[in-house]
């Protein structure tokens, strides 16, 4: 998997991609660009074998502050129909490319996760929040509906109806302990011990089976749309496909010979 990218920072090792955008002077804004590259990124990480999972994390003591005012908001606001449906289909589909990217997706939230930094955060697996995290969805705060990259479909999943219906409606900022006590954040810690904890858990999640944690994450996104006994079935074909692999095996024969499974991802 590349780690060459432009529009933000990358670094893989040991199976873990650690991102984060690159705009700390300005608290991480998106750009068209960043965008792109972005959603082009998780496109390809489907099949790259050398990442298991995936920490996109702050800088500069900020996650994300959403769109550009200047170099997307500006840009916006002088387009035809056409051109607006091409750029909201755009960024869509990178909330659409983390959850088919087959692997799971760690948040480490620090400081300002605005608009589309909502999103991105809304749209990973697992989220860790320092105490200022401020998650806002301010959507309507500047004269835009909240449905907005999957928004009013994956929201309410995590924190119900209600309260996603405030904050898409008010626009204001949800704080580190609201997030918590919602379902939001998975926990809290201090900004010092953010870095750590989510590295703790990637690699936690990266010396498991990352074929079954593929289908994990396939069936938490797919079974929603079913009906219980849809989802039941398709996960009986899920787990026999997963009962075939090598790993399987390799849990078992460990179990007998009274020791830890290491797992290879086959």
């Amino acid at each position: 998997m590349r780690s060459d990218v432009k529009h933000f920072n990358c670094e893989i090792s040991g199976g873990i991609a650690r991102i984060s955008l690159n705009r700390p002077e300005r608290k991480n804004p998106l750009t068209f660009d960043s965008y792109a590259e972005l959603r082009d990124w998780f496109r390809d990480l489907h099949y790259a074998d050398d990442v298991k999972v995936v920490v996109f994390g702050p800088n500069g003591g900020n996650f994300c502050s959403g769109g550009d005012v200047h170099d997307i908001i500006g840009p916006l606001v002088k387009m035809n129909t056409k051109e607006l449906l091409r750029f909201t289909r755009m960024t869509g589909d990178l909330v659409k490319a983390m959850i088919n990217c087959g692997k799971p997706i760690i948040a480490a939230v620090e400081g300002v996760c605005a608009g589309a930094g909502a999103i991105i955060a809304m749209a990973s697996d697992l989220r860790i929040a320092a105490p200022d995290a401020k998650v806002a969805f301010l959507f309507n705060r500047v004269g835009l509906a909240g449905c907005d990259m999957g928004a009013c479909a994956i929201l309410p999943r995590i924190i119900g109806q209600g309260r996603a219906a405030e904050l898409l409606y008010l626009g204001r900022s949800m704080s580190a302990t609201e997030g918590l006590n919602w379902g939001f954040f998975n926990r809290m810690v201090e900004a010092g011990e953010l870095e750590g904890v989510a590295t703790e858990l990637a690699l936690r999640i990266s010396e498991g089976p990352a074929f079954a944690n593929m289908m994990t994450k396939t069936m938490l996104n797919q079974e929603w749309s079913m009906s219980l006994e849809q989802a039941i079935e398709a996960e009986a074909q899920a787990q026999a496909i997963c009962m075939q692999t090598e790993d399987f095996n390799r849990a078992y024969e460990a179990f007998v010979a009274k020791q830890k499974p290491v797992f290879e991802g086959n």
